[in-house]
């Protein structure tokens, strides 16, 4: 038996033994007998005996009688024996005449589908790419990595391109230990830092300290420029890195730019994000282990990215299905946090230019709309939902919802209390792994796992149209729309929204145009030459 957090009890069932079903015949002498049923041919003549009734009426009566006894009785054992196999299935009353879930899950295996296409391909070949040479290292280059888990892995990325523009030595990043989650986690206690370092040594030193001939030089502190190209850093900052030996990143978020930079810098973002920095042998362990438990008897589950959290509804304005006691809390949250710059926010309007996260009952509704089942397991892949319905309005229409929390046991948390960065982590392996990957808002989570599953070969991730999603979900609860029309628009809206390959869309501003990290094709992904056959 398995001592999995999932293993569910089995319902058995008892039925009655059926053993003859009793015919009727008439014998020559014009007598009726009642004897077992064996062979075919022998009702087939009982029967055609009684339908000549002759001067025997009352005994083509008992007869017709007898038959149509038989034939009730064999439709009620049929429709015993269906449902006793229906019965076996259940695992709670909510599942009363549905279908078996393997059942469902292949009669709607289209939801499940995997994108992948086998014209592209990962083409980030180390052996393509020039690897760093032996002459002397232009300096050190010290980090503060600023921003939750996702936000500081793609920071990283980014410095170990930088290191590269510069040839520079990069030092093991410092981690943000300020945002809203205070985690004290320091890098090695996040990520495999000897496998950062062995990953990258063709391409960048990686030093887990400064050396001592350099130990006591003041680092010349920078907040490089968003969204730079490359010519900023060989160029600009170099010149400052020549002159001071060692320089202090303070901030590493959206350094670098999205498009016109080296095609093997690209590929060394992507090398860096998707390979060099890997996870802690521990917590690689207890993310796969959580996966497998999801996947219990061959059974799929979406990764939810519900983002409906007070800091993030703090942050963008967001109150929709709050309390107005709700809605001045998270207000005094957002006045109160210095670094965050836009205060008078009119959630409303954003609400309905689709800029904020879905709602539980929002993301129940499009995933109904979206045809998965009542049944499906869904897990949680975000910190605790804010507002006093929380999950309610989810777990309503999908009972079946997991997070980390009830996945793993007690003691296999333990050392992860109180790391919120770590936990985070343990999402991200269940995100990444998730049969689908539905984010309900486009933050640094959002586009790091979509980026990842992209580059692991278009797995299913589904991208809301929120804003025309809102308009849609206002008309039906308006009456204005029935739920066939609803459901039937919400399927056309998403058709070419679930991670099949489109080439990153460049925009006139970086901050508004499609992040690398997001969609690294093209970049890290190519199509393959028409003479190349499928790998």
């Amino acid at each position: 038996m398995s001592n999995s957090p999932l293993a569910t009890g089995t319902i058995t069932t008892r039925r009655r033994p059926i053993d003859s079903v009793e015919y009727v015949e008439e014998n020559g002498n014009g007598k009726v007998n009642i004897g077992q049923h064996h062979h075919h041919r022998r009702i087939t003549s009982s029967v055609n005996s009684l339908m000549r009734p002759g001067r025997y009426l009352s005994r083509w009566i008992f007869g017709a009688l007898m038959l149509l006894m038989i034939s009730t009785m064999l439709v009620k054992i049929i429709l015993i024996h269906l449902f006793l196999r229906v019965n076996a299935t259940m695992t709670s009353h909510h599942d009363f005449l549905q279908l078996p879930r393997h059942v469902m899950h292949e009669q709607n295996s289209e939801i499940w589908a995997n994108i992948g296409s086998d014209k592209f391909y990962k083409c980030i070949d180390r052996s393509s790419i020039k690897t760093r040479g032996k002459s002397m290292s232009n300096g050190y280059i010290l980090v503060h990595a600023n921003g939750g888990l996702n936000q500081m892995r793609s920071g990283i990325s980014d410095m170990v391109a930088v290191a590269k523009l510069m040839n520079a030595s990069l030092v093991l990043p410092m981690l943000d230990h300020k945002s809203f989650w205070t985690d004290p986690s320091e890098f090695k206690d996040i990520f495999d830092w000897q496998h950062f370092r062995k990953s990258l040594e063709d391409d960048i030193e990686v030093l887990e300290s400064l050396p001592p001939s350099v130990a006591n030089i003041k680092p010349f502190l920078k907040a490089p420029v968003s969204w730079s190209k490359a010519s900023y850093y060989n160029r600009e900052i170099l010149k400052i890195l020549k002159r001071h030996k060692v320089i202090e990143f303070t901030h590493t978020d959206s350094r670098l730019a999205n498009n016109g930079i080296p095609d093997s810098i690209q590929k060394l973002r992507c090398h860096a994000m998707y390979e060099a920095i890997r996870f802690t042998e521990k917590i690689e362990q207890l993310g796969t282990k959580l996966v497998n438990r999801l996947k219990e008897n061959g059974e799929p589950y979406i990764a939810l990215h519900l983002r409906y959290e007070k800091d993030m509804l703090a942050f963008t304005g967001c109150n929709h299905n709050l309390t107005q006691k709700e809605a001045e809390e998270l207000r005094k949250l957002r006045y109160k946090t210095k670094h965050w710059k836009e205060k008078r926010i009119n959630g409303t309007e954003k609400r309905v230019l689709g800029l904020c996260p879905m709602t539980p009952r929002e993301a129940a509704i499009f995933l109904e709309a979206m045809e998965y089942p009542s049944n499906t397991k869904i897990c949680i892949v975000a910190g605790d939902i804010f507002g006093q319905n929380g999950l309610k309005a989810l777990q309503e229409r999908y009972p079946n919802v997991y997070y980390h929390s009830n996945l793993a046991t007690e003691q296999e948390l333990k050392p992860f209390m109180q790391r919120h960065n770590q936990l985070a982590a343990l999402d991200y392996i269940l995100a990444l792994h998730a049969d689908v990957f539905l984010y309900t808002y486009d933050g640094n989570m959002a586009k790091a796992v979509r980026g990842h599953r992209l580059f692991q070969g278009f797995w299913k991730t589904i991208n809301p149209d929120k804003q025309n999603f809102v308009r849609l979900m206002d008309g039906m609860d308006n009456k204005k729309l029935t739920w066939k029309e609803f459901a039937t628009q919400v399927r056309g809206l998403h058709v070419n929204r679930t991670g099949a390959p489109n080439a990153r869309v460049v925009g006139h501003s970086p901050k508004l145009e499609e992040n690398f990290y997001a969609n690294p094709f093209p970049g890290c992904i190519c199509l393959r030459p028409k003479h190349e056959k499928s790998r």
